[in-house]
């Protein structure tokens, strides 16, 4: 029976808009001039977390949510893919206005088992940075018209951020992440995008990058719609909780560590990520240590396990 946590390595995207933050600020050995994204938790095909220790060590997470369900609980007993899926993105530049499909959308029009409802941790940000999240069209026909001939400042709705803010972002909202922006993303395990606006940016070779309008016009909730999210703090010994989101796809935690804590595992597994600091998590009576730039699972197996140290994490399950 499998009594530790599962540790991950993080797969590496090139992206346009990327930066070195995720080397300067993780210590992560970054492939790429532009590195825009590090898949932490993932077992999307295109990009699937390895295992780093332990009896799958090698594996990766794909495989051992197919050949494994036992570490996943009744998550794992429905035949589908692994639901979610965590990164951390560096937005040096700006990322393009887009938005993602729903289920029905990914299933019926793009084959996927999965849309894309996402929720951003602000990790850091600059002075008055800024996100775009809605759009102020009345209707489908004023949105395609707006977007259309280029009224760009007069659609989209942007607002600022700073380090610590949530933001919750159902599939069919128009967003984008600003310049100076670093965020763990927990999200639907999805990579299906629609680009709405590039700001006619070209990539090395002079290119423009597509866009996909009449997807992005079919998906888009108009008007846009806020979610209201209830959050919800709890304190036990030397950790203190506060809930995040609780909606269909994933609930959502971040966690202040500074103390010690005993805890009971009462999902079928959890998903933490290490924002900050440093501490150790022991599992049956075998201790491991946990740092800043740290991504893993506590499986199903695991019914308890202590936590000590001063840290902060990001915390979630299906």
């Amino acid at each position: 029976m499998y009594k530790e946590p599962i540790f991950l390595e993080p797969v590496f995207q090139e992206r346009i808009w990327g930066g070195q933050k995720l080397k300067t600020e993780f210590g992560y050995e970054i492939p790429y001039d532009h590195t825009g994204e590090a898949w932490v938790i993932s077992a999307h095909p295109n990009g699937p977390s390895r295992i780093a220790n332990g009896p799958l060590q090698g594996s990766t997470l794909k495989d051992a949510w197919e050949q494994h369900g036992e570490l996943f609980g009744e998550a794992a007993k429905g035949g589908e893919d692994y639901p979610l899926l965590v990164k951390i993105l560096d937005a040096a530049n700006d990322l393009s206005v887009q938005v993602h499909p729903d289920d029905t959308y990914a299933r019926e029009v793009e084959g996927e088992p999965y849309g894309k409802t996402e929720c951003w941790y602000v990790i850091d940000a600059e002075e008055d940075a800024e996100i775009i999240f809605g759009h102020h069209a009345g209707s489908r026909e004023e949105f395609k018209q707006m977007v259309d001939s280029g009224q760009w400042d007069d659609l989209l709705r942007k607002v600022k951020v700073k380090a610590g803010d949530f933001i919750y972002v159902p599939s069919g909202t128009i967003h984008a992440i600003g310049k100076g922006i670093v965020i763990l993303e927990t999200q639907q395990s999805s990579d299906i995008t629609y680009r709405v606006y590039d700001y006619d940016r070209t990539d090395d070779q002079g290119n423009t990058r597509e866009l996909h309008l009449d997807s992005a016009i079919a998906v888009s909730t108009v008007p846009h719609e806020t979610v209201e999210i209830e959050q919800k703090q709890t304190n036990k010994d030397g950790l203190t909780s506060n809930r995040l989101v609780q909606q269909e796809y994933f609930t959502v935690y971040h966690w202040e560590l500074d103390g010690e804590v005993d805890q009971a595992v009462a999902e079928d597994f959890l998903q933490v990520s290490v924002l900050d600091g440093q501490g150790e998590i022991t599992m049956e009576g075998t201790t491991f240590t946990l740092k800043k730039g740290d991504h893993f699972i506590v499986p199903s197996t695991v019914e308890h396990y202590h936590l000590s140290g001063k840290a902060s994490f990001i915390v979630s399950h299906p």
